[in-house]
């Protein structure tokens, strides 16, 4: 049964609103933008929007109203999304956005579009809904996954307090004690100096073909029992997400290369969260790129070849002391004072180069964003969580994975035409023993 919200909602409501106003009144707070930040919006726009998506299906359908009234109730407390983006002379920074939350809608169109922050009363992100889910998505220079779920779980939060009251009696209005606030950049405060190279350069074996209709966007989740899959992998020895990986690289190996040796690797970006590995609890970006690399040499491999080649190419790559060279390269290009003095119209063309050479060194990206806990009070109306990226240079198909509770789902968004390595990837998981449920919007041509 549906329920209004109590009047002492309102108050609340008003009470926010009068705080984003006063806000106006006093000095603007601004901010620096994080290392990884720095390079979103040079890059950014409708082609490649650089915006993720982050989901949660509920056990009822959404009430519009209150999902508005929970946005406007929760945005004042987040520092890191009450923000608008300004251009100065010699770098992009952050101010304070003292304006209305942005409008919740229907969702009606495809996922990760680029945001327009005119449009969108100057935030970076947006809230939609369609049935059962509710939909966040994030310009990524705001912050990365472990940012967008933490955000997302209070807006959760505070909209089941409003349809459920009896929610607000045993929880009341504060932040879940797990909610991170924390704005320190994390790649400054564990930087050290490093002689260490960055990312590969080197052009990755690239999936190409018949693209969908300009502006689509494919997607297709398949869900993976965690009990089943766990077996599986210990069956191989690896992690699932040394698993998931490799079947990938097979299914591109087997459904594009056809088994035939190639010059460039299939090279796979894995985002590695650093938090726990520095001690950060911070909601500004912090994370690097390592890559999975599989270079066809031979006539014929096995899938157990081809997982060996991927478990050791992360395991060499997933360490601290790595993980902190490459993030200290790429914080001493910033820190570099000449670059300092370079005006801001003139650093955009050196980053675009930089970042084109690094986006076609790799074949896609796969982000794994772990296992998603609610709190315990609002499990009973929580089904499942689901991610997506958009797409970038070079990477018409990424994956994206994770979890809620026993089930796991492996997501792709593409736009290409042909489905064939989404079908070889979980006919794969499937001829090993798991049983894969799978879920589409349709967007693909047999």
């Amino acid at each position: 049964m549906r329920r209004k919200s109590v009047d002492s909602t309102d108050t609340r409501i008003k009470t926010a609103k009068k705080a984003n106003l006063a806000s106006i009144n006093r000095e603007i707070r601004w901010d620096k933008l994080d290392n990884t930040a720095n390079v979103f919006p040079v890059i950014a726009g409708e082609s490649m929007s650089n915006v993720y998506r982050i989901s949660i299906t509920l056990t009822e359908l959404i009430q519009p109203e209150a999902l508005q009234d929970a946005l406007e109730i929760v945005l004042p407390k987040f520092d890191g999304f009450n923000l608008r983006l300004r251009q100065g002379l010699f770098w992009y920074y952050f101010e304070e956005n003292g304006k209305p939350a942005p409008k919740v809608k229907e969702e009606n169109t495809f996922p990760c579009r680029f945001i327009h922050q005119n449009r969108n009363n100057s935030y970076m992100f947006r809230v939609t809904y369609y049935r059962y889910r509710i939909n966040l998505e994030v310009f990524h220079v705001l912050t990365d996954g472990m940012g967008g779920i933490n955000f997302l779980k209070e807006l959760t939060y505070q909209y089941l307090r409003l349809v459920h009251p009896e929610l607000k009696g045993q929880k009341g209005d504060a932040l879940n004690s797990s909610t991170s606030l924390n704005r320190e950049d994390s790649f400054l405060k564990n930087y050290r100096k490093s002689s260490a190279r960055g990312y590969k350069t080197k052009k990755a074996y690239l999936v190409k073909g018949e693209q969908l209709n300009p502006g689509e966007f494919g997607l297709m989740h398949g869900y993976m029992q965690i009990p089943e899959l766990k077996q599986v992998c210990r069956r191989y020895k690896a992690s699932i997400n040394e698993y998931l990986v490799a079947v990938f690289v097979w299914s591109v190996y087997r459904e594009c290369m056809h088994g035939m040796p190639s010059d460039k690797p299939v090279r796979v970006a894995v985002p590695v969260n650093l938090r726990p590995y520095f001690n950060s609890i911070t909601t500004k970006n912090f994370f690097v790129m390592v890559s999975a690399e599989f270079h066809v040499q031979k006539e014929e491999y096995s899938f157990d070849e081809v997982l060996q080649i991927v478990q050791e190419s992360l395991k060499q790559q997933i360490n601290k002391e790595n993980l902190e060279n490459l993030f200290s390269y790429n914080v001493s290009n910033e820190k570099v004072l000449v670059a300092r003095a370079v005006p801001l119209l003139l650093k955009n063309i050196a980053i675009r180069v930089i970042y084109t050479q690094s986006a076609l060194a790799n074949t896609t990206t796969i982000t794994n964003i772990g296992n998603i806990s609610v709190d315990e009070a609002y499990q009973p109306y929580v089904e499942m969580f689901h991610a997506c990226l958009a797409m970038s240079k070079g990477q018409h198909i990424k994956g994206t994975i994770c979890s809620y509770q026993n089930t796991l789902v492996f997501s792709f968004s593409y736009d290409l035409a042909d489905p064939s390595i989404q079908r070889g990837f979980f006919r794969k998981v499937a001829e090993d023993g798991v049983n894969v449920e799978i879920e589409s919007n349709g967007v693909h041509y047999e």
